[in-house]
C-alpha cells in the first residue's frame, strides 16, 4: 500500500545556495561529517561498535560516504552534541529518502551505533536489505496495527543503553514546500516511557537536514549543498513531572506535546538553514492541507 499523497517535485524548492552556506558558516562551525571524528578528538564507543557487525557496518558506511560525496557537498554543525556513551534519541527530518542517510552516517562517524526505525519494506530491497538489518535497522510495519509493540521494542533498545534514531513524520514530508509536517506521537511515547523506566530523562536531539530535495538523481551534477544541524538537547523534564498520573503508558496529551515541540524545533532550525520563514501552521498528513498550529 502506497503512502497517501505524493511528495512535491524538485522544482518546488530552490537548491541551497553557496551564499546561504557561507552565511551559516559565519555563525556555526561547519564540518564535513563523512569521515571519522570531524570535530575535536572524542572517545568512540568501542563496545557498541563491536556489538553491531563492525565489518558490515564499515562497508556500508564507506559505500554511503562515496555516494554522498559524489552527489552532494555535505556540511554539518552540532556533532559535538552527540553523547559519547549511554542511550539517546535522535529525531530526524524526512524530506527525501536521500537525506535519511546524512544523520545516520554522521552518528556512525562519531563512534556511535544507533538502532534506527525504518519501514519494513527496506529489509526486502535487493542486495542492501540484509545489510541494513545487519547494521541496526529496526523494521517498522506501517499500518499494521502494531504501534504499541513497535514502541515497546524501541523503549527496550533505549533502556538497554543503546541509542535510537527515528523519523517522527513516518514518511517523506508531503508539505508542498517540504517543511516538517505533522508527526505521529510515537516518538513522544517512546521518550517519555523510556525515561520513566530509566528513572531519568533520556536525552533527545533533533537532526535537521536540508538541501537534498533539489538533487536530480539521474544527473546530480553539479553537486548540491546539503547541510545538517544536530541540535542541542531538547528538554522535556516538565512533562515527566506527570508520570505518577500515567497508566501503563504515558498520557497521549503529554506525548502529543513532546511531539509538537520536536516539530516546532525542527521547523525553526530548517528556517535557519534555508534562510527563509516557514508558512504559518503546518501540513497535516491526515487532511493533506495546512492547519493552524
Amino acid at each position: 500500500m502506497a503512502s497517501k499523497g505524493k511528495p512535491s517535485p524538485r522544482s518546488a524548492v530552490k537548491p541551497l545556495s553557496d551564499e546561504q552556506v557561507a552565511k551559516l558558516a559565519q555563525h556555526h562551525h561547519l564540518v564535513e561529517p563523512l569521515h571519522d571524528l570531524p570535530n575535536e578528538p572524542r572517545t568512540v564507543n568501542e563496545a557498541e561498535i563491536a556489538a553491531q557487525n563492525p565489518k558490515a557496518t564499515r562497508r556500508l558506511l564507506t559505500g554511503c560516504d562515496v555516494v554522498l560525496r559524489n552527489r552532494s557537498k555535505v556540511r554539518a554543525w552540532g556533532l559535538e552534541n552527540i553523547p559519547e556513551t549511554g542511550p539517546f534519541i535522535t529525531a530526524a527530518t524526512h524530506v527525501t529518502m536521500y537525506d535519511v542517510f546524512v544523520p545516520m552516517v554522521s552518528l556512525f562517524h562519531q563512534g556511535r551505533r544507533p538502532r534506527y526505525m525504518a519501514k519494513a519494506e527496506m529489509a526486502t530491497w535487493p542486495l542492501i536489505g540484509k545489510w541494513f538489518q545487519a547494521v541496526g535497522m529496526q523494521p517498522v510495519r506501517r499500518r499494521s496495527g502494531q504501534a504499541r509493540a513497535i514502541e515497546e521494542t524501541s523503549v527496550d533498545i533505549l533502556t538497554s543503553g543503546r541509542p535510537l534514531t527515528v523519523w517522527p513524520e513516518g514518511t517523506v514530508t508531503r508539505d508542498p514546500q517540504k517543511w516538517p509536517m505533522s508527526m505521529k506521537n510515537g516518538v513522544g511515547m517512546i521518550a517519555l516511557e523510556a525515561s520513566r523506566r530509566s528513572g531519568k530523562q533520556i536525552p533527545l536531539f533533533c537532526a535537521v537536514t536540508w538541501g537534498a530535495a533539489s538533487i536530480n538523481h539521474l544527473w546530480p551534477w553539479p553537486r548540491k549543498n546539503v547541510v545538517m544541524c544536530y541540535d542541542t538537547r531538547l528538554d522535556y523534564a516538565d512533562l515527566l513531572e506527570h508520570q505518577d498520573s500515567w497508566g501503563e503508558w504515558p498520557d497521549a496529551e503529554d506525548a502529543d506535546e513532546l511531539t509538537r515541540r520536536i516539530r516546532v524545533r525542527m521547523t525553526q532550525i530548517m528556517e535557519e538553514i534555508r534562510g527563509e520563514k516557514a508558512p504559518d501552521g503546518y501540513w497535516d498528513f491526515r487532511t493533506m492541507k495546512r492547519v493552524a498550529d
